[in-house]
């Protein structure tokens, strides 16, 4: 499963505006993937709309790409941003692909976006520990995603679900009391280049 996150920082007050026309634009005739998740940030870099959309495959990811950048008015927010990130991604094999929370039963209302820089050679070994490790992770919190860039500097972003920011901070404390997280080793494939960001679902976010 491939991925996209997207990155508008937007001007105040305008966040209800931008989440309804993302939805238009993801949902328009010709559109390429779906859109699972749609948040504002709430602690991290401020005033910034996340998008996650899913692919079933590179081709689809990169024609949507590329509509998305000919476009007059991409994410139906051109006359509003600031700025545009989009990102490029592929989940981690073993993965089951994300599906909106009235399907998966995953919701949060608090997600936090996590990217780790992963040292050269790290990859394959990040993906196989968390293969191992996540099952008894998730018994605590639900892991949404995870996956590796396909562009810019090498690095992987995770996204886990919590009811609440003292719940997030009891589940990554019982983890590490129980010896399941982080992965025994995973860190000596990671770099110092770690980002934390905590967002909310827009009423536009299948992802919930």
């Amino acid at each position: 499963m491939y991925y996209e996150l997207a990155t508008m920082t937007l001007p105040f007050g305008t966040a209800g505006t931008a989440a309804a026309n993302v939805q238009a634009f993801a949902t328009a005739p010709g559109a390429q993937g779906e859109l699972l998740g749609c948040w504002f940030t709430d602690i991290g870099v401020l005033n910034q709309m996340i998008v996650l959309r899913g692919f079933a495959d590179l081709a689809a990811l990169q024609a949507e790409r590329e509509r998305t950048q000919h476009s007059a008015s991409p994410f139906g927010c051109g006359d509003i941003f600031q700025t545009l990130e989009q990102h490029s991604y592929k989940g981690f094999p073993w993965m089951k692909p994300v599906r909106p929370s009235a399907e998966s039963g995953i919701s949060g209302p608090v997600y936090e976006i996590r990217t780790y820089g992963i040292k050269t050679g790290g990859v394959q070994p990040t993906i196989d520990l968390w293969e191992q490790y996540v099952p008894a992770r998730e018994a605590l919190s639900p892991c949404v995603v995870a996956m590796v860039a396909l562009d810019g500097l090498l690095r992987f972003t995770n996204i886990w679900a919590y009811p609440s920011l003292d719940a997030r901070s009891k589940a990554r404390a019982d983890a590490v009391a129980q010896g399941v997280w982080p992965p025994k080793g995973g860190p000596a494939h990671l770099t110092t280049n770690m980002v934390s960001t905590i967002g909310l679902p827009t009423a536009v976010s299948p992802l919930k």
